[in-house]
């Protein structure tokens, strides 16, 4: 029998298992004609309902920074009317898969457990920052790594100028860093340090004079702090994230600037995913990547 329908929804209306659905539809027999009209009417109601454009979507949401992602989102629902989407925030996937959401937006480490968990779920996945390729996500929304790399090594280099110094890595670079700055400044050395190291790694260097980090701001805080042990002082820091360390430390004047990615642009490009795949809107279901965005001293939000 050909619909338009997915079995999931099918299942829903009728009040019976997608696999009972299934065997209706594919006329694999026992079951009882009871449930095959029960089936039926609900293929039938489904298509006297309304546009699938005017419709309310429930979405899980699973992130790590709950706070940020609920303002981004509230600011960005709007945007998608008529389609309603009701996010549900969740501390974990076990919670997803016992909800009635039609959609997840996950941001989570990239480990065997958590591609487990999204393997046993029967909704579409669209993993938010960091990816699972290993997964049976249906797309991935993050920033463009070459193009955050290339950038901080644009500011590292226009912020120092003509003034000689090393530049010291804290945490793994951005791809893209190093090819920049081997194009701009092929004088400059660049030192890595894990953060636990930098005060060893000042010591034995002495011509420091800018830090290019992506790691968390307490971590950026505890760099500051070991500049201030040795009694150094650097020209430039470039850090990722804009969280709420990384802010004190711009309005500090401890960072010269911070890159982050649009969280809004972020959780738009992954509700149209999800409803892409869930047939809702027109189109392929596709990766997305969002753009850098740059905050120093003079440009931090509200």
């Amino acid at each position: 029998m050909k619909h338009p329908h997915r079995i999931r929804e099918i299942a829903e209306r009728a009040g019976l298992s997608q696999a009972t659905v299934d065997r209706v539809l594919h006329d694999r027999g026992g079951v009882r004609e009871s449930t095959a009209r029960r089936v039926h009417r609900a293929i039938a109601a489904l298509d006297q309902r309304e546009p699938p454009f005017e419709h309310t979507v429930a979405i899980d949401v699973v992130v790590p920074r709950q706070r940020q992602v609920r303002a981004a989102l509230a600011a960005e629902l709007p945007g998608l009317l008529p389609i309603v989407v009701r996010p549900r925030f969740a501390a974990d996937l076990s919670r997803v898969a016992r909800s009635r959401a039609r959609g997840l937006i996950l941001d989570a480490p990239d480990t065997p457990e958590v591609v487990e968990a999204v393997g046993r779920l029967d909704i579409p996945v669209v993993t938010l920052g960091s990816d699972l390729p290993a997964s049976k996500r249906v797309a991935h929304v993050g920033g463009d790594e070459a193009e955050a790399g290339a950038t901080a090594a644009y500011l590292v280099e226009q912020l120092l100028a003509d003034r000689a110094g090393d530049v010291l890595i804290v945490g793994e670079a951005a791809r893209g860093f190093h090819a920049e700055m081997r194009s701009r400044a092929p004088h400059r050395r660049l030192l890595a340090a894990g953060t636990g190291e930098v005060r060893q790694a000042l010591a034995a260097n002495p011509a420091v004079r800018a830090v290019y980090s992506t790691a968390a701001g307490d971590e950026n805080t505890a760099v500051v702090e070991a500049f201030a042990a040795e009694r150094r002082k650097y020209d430039v820091f470039v850090a990722h994230d804009l969280d709420a360390a990384n802010t004190g430390l711009l309005r500090q004047g401890k960072v010269s600037a911070v890159l982050h990615h649009d969280v809004r642009a972020q959780l738009r490009l992954a509700c149209r995913a999800l409803l892409k795949a869930l047939g809702v809107l027109p189109g392929p279901v596709r990766d997305a990547s969002s753009t850098v965005r740059v905050t120093t001293p003079m440009n931090i939000p509200g």
